[in-house]
């Protein structure tokens, strides 16, 4: 069994929702009562945004980098950056980690795939509705991506940076997420929708919508995971 590290803390309340959702997950495909080997590094949040609003994108490789490192040297075998945004210097990251790593948007697109979807909405930071992370990995497969509007964007950063990366879950924040996702659906006639930001899992993670599948990233990592753990 391989040993699990983890970029955490980008933000906290996400990161004890991987360490949950890792042990049942496990727990589900092994029946012997044991646990997962598995090793967190929290960073810090605050200082990843703070580079992503700067554009210091070699700076924002270098503290995951650094931080993958101390992974290594704890013995994890393989790593994941528990967070959707850090994912726009992924493959600068992977060339220098010292571990292989497992990409959030790489096991989004697999499930996508094989639920047969053609069109998705995404939702996230601004930094990653606006990037190309997405789109060129979803084009590959022949899926097309679709952002909301730009004062929908402006929303649901908002509501992330300020609410839920801080685990404040407020009703009126879940309905306004849900309108976003019923009108690009109505719009632009989406089939799915990746919750592209790990604490959308907190606030959305329950949600069951008969006509749009939700891709919940935290989730589909955490399934990712722990196939290669056992792998």
């Amino acid at each position: 069994m391989k040993t699990l590290g983890i970029l955490g803390g980008l933000g906290p309340e996400s990161t004890m929702l991987y360490y949950k959702w890792l042990i049942l997950a496990y727990r589900k495909r092994v029946s012997n009562g044991g646990y997962p080997s598995i090793i967190i590094n929290s960073m810090d949040v605050k200082e990843l945004l703070k580079m992503v609003e700067a554009n210091d994108w070699a700076g924002l490789t270098q503290y995951l980098v650094g931080g993958l490192d101390r992974l290594s040297r704890a013995g994890a075998d393989f790593a994941i950056i528990a967070a959707n945004t850090p994912h726009l210097v992924f493959d600068a990251v992977q060339s220098r980690s010292s571990i292989p790593l497992l990409s959030i948007v790489d096991a989004t697109c697999a499930r996508a795939t094989k639920l047969g979807l053609k069109k998705v909405g995404l939702l996230g930071t601004r930094f990653l509705m606006q990037a190309k992370l997405y789109p060129q990995a979803f084009s590959r497969a022949g899926i097309s991506i679709v952002i909301p509007e730009e004062d929908e964007q402006g929303y649901v950063h908002d509501k992330y940076v300020t609410e839920l990366v801080n685990g404040i879950l407020l009703p009126e924040t879940k309905r306004g997420l849900l309108a976003t996702i019923a009108r690009m659906k109505s719009r632009n006639g989406i089939e799915g929708v990746i919750l592209g930001g790990t604490e959308l899992s907190l606030i959305l993670g329950d949600v069951i919508d008969e006509e749009v599948v939700f891709l919940d990233t935290t989730r589909i990592h955490v399934d990712a995971a722990v196939t290669a753990i056992l792998s």
